[in-house]
């Protein structure tokens, strides 16, 4: 059954006092407080909030339900591009600025900062980026639409007797199975929300607080409580969203996309896994330094946008200590402090990560990170830089994506192409000749290319993270004589 209070605060965060606040899941029916919990902790180990966790059965018959029931016509529940349009953007500006849930935005972000160790900075910048995507999907969405198929809610082609393209939706419900590394992540599903779908998200244990912010300023904006929900559960119910969903949106690590890509599911599935970012900087690199820097440590480092190797032409490890020296000046703290700029993990698991960087580095010459781990002492860690210098551009170090600034780099000539740089979600490039940036575009396993005049992180709303959402959901359909 349902309950009333949406609320996810009881006492104010930090105070100590009164009994753990809920966050409940946020169904068809409202708030939903189930009889199963988890305790969302923050990186010290302490607790911070109970989490709901809803049932497999229940999740089965829910979406069940919303899968059944016929999406949306335009004009219909504000389906019309412009009230959307404003109902998005008041969403977006609640998200931001409104005391949703019990909690105000800065209440909110230090929470964020708490459980999921990404500095308060960089949840507040993502606070931002969801609120401007926001602002903008409508017409991101409409950006994605194929020239020949006609706008939102025609049938007939303004050619008499000429047929029509439609482009139409694969299916009513997306399903979402969100990771916790940043908040930004939530960003990245709300094309759906434009086009028409339902979308049933399963919130990571490790930030439960972002989707469910997010689902009340959208609820608040004006979107029905069957339009958009919040399911969590654990990881064996999770498949339960997946398969339940006409489509799936799944983050996770290589296993995940491996066991989703591969056919695991029955439901379509677009997975979101590691970025494995490169950079390549031919000529002189010292114009180049700062940003490099910042693609691999802005943001926290923990991003799949954050770049882990950089390929160097000339003077690999003059560059290798200079890119040091500027990582190291990265500062350490508590992740709720302002001037934190490093991630923050449980110390026993920054401890792993750590073990995890020196297997991986077996071979390599380490220019910077002897100690990655930087106790705090309250039982959580801040994660320091790391530099490491590989003599090969293909060496499967390349490959490694850690949950910090870890970077390796490698040296570069002309005759290795454009093969080192294969499997990245961005590939910066400075000094690129168009030979080189066309041989960049022509390999599929590389999805974006930018000049290094911007971080590797850069993705403003209209731009496509790895192809537009649309791609998935939407198909184009031939209409005639009717």
């Amino acid at each position: 059954m349902a309950t009333a209070p949406n609320d996810v605060a009881t006492a104010p965060p930090g105070t100590g006092g009164g009994a753990l606040p809920f966050i409940d899941a946020l169904v068809p029916a409202g708030a939903y407080r189930t009889g199963r919990r988890e305790t969302v902790r923050d990186v010290a180990g302490e607790p911070l909030a109970e989490l709901s966790l809803v049932p497999g059965l229940y999740i089965a018959r829910t979406l069940d339900r919303l899968r059944r029931e016929p999406a949306p016509s335009a004009g219909e529940r504000g389906r019309s591009p412009a009230l959307l349009a404003r109902r998005l953007r008041a969403a977006g500006e609640a998200f931001a600025s409104d005391t949703l849930g019990g909690l105000t935005p800065k209440e909110h972000d230090g929470l964020v900062a708490r459980s999921t160790g990404v500095p308060v900075s960089v949840v507040r910048a993502a606070t931002a980026t969801i609120a401007d995507v926001l602002a903008k999907v409508v017409d991101t969405a409409a950006g994605a639409r194929p020239r020949a198929a006609l706008p939102p809610g025609r049938r007939q082609s303004p050619n008499t007797g000429a047929g029509a393209v439609v482009w139409r939706r694969r299916g009513r419900l997306l399903g979402v199975n969100a990771s916790g590394n940043h908040p930004a992540v939530h960003s990245l599903w709300l094309e759906a929300l434009a086009l028409g779908y339902r979308v049933a998200v399963r919130p990571s244990r490790r930030d439960p607080f972002t989707p469910h912010r997010l689902v009340l300023a959208l609820r608040s904006g004006g979107f029905a409580d069957d339009e958009v929900l919040t399911l969590p559960c654990d990881h064996g119910t999770a498949d339960e969203l997946v398969g339940g969903s006409d489509l799936a949106m799944v983050f996770g690590g290589d296993a995940t996309v491996r066991r989703y890509a591969g056919g695991g599911s029955r439901t379509p599935v677009l997975t979101q896994g590691p970025g494995r970012v490169k950079v390549l900087v031919r000529g002189r690199w010292e114009p180049y330094l700062d940003v490099v820097a910042d693609s691999v440590g802005g943001l926290g480092g923990v991003s799949c946008l954050n770049a882990t190797a950089v390929l160097v032409e000339h003077d690999a490890r003059g560059f290798a200590e200079a890119l040091a020296e500027r990582l190291a000046a990265l500062r350490p703290g508590p992740p709720e402090q302002e001037d934190a700029q490093l991630p923050c993990l449980p110390l026993a698991e920054a401890r792993r990560v750590e073990d995890a960087l020196r297997r991986g580095a077996a071979g390599c010459e380490p220019v910077l990170g002897d100690t990655v781990v930087h106790d705090l002492g309250d039982g959580s860690a801040a994660l320091r830089p790391a530099v490491h210098l590989v003599d090969d551009p293909t060496a499967e170090q390349l490959g490694l994506e850690l949950p910090f600034p870890c970077v390796w780099v490698a040296p570069w000539s002309p005759d290795h192409g454009a093969a080192p740089l294969r499997g990245s979600l961005v590939v910066g490039v400075a000094g690129g000749n168009t030979a080189l940036v066309d041989a960049l575009l022509d390999e599929p396993s590389i999805r974006n290319v930018y000049g290094l005049d911007r971080p590797t992180w850069w993705l403003p709303p209209e731009m496509p993270h790895d192809g537009y959402l649309a791609e998935f959901l939407m198909r184009s359909t031939a209409l005639a004589g009717i």
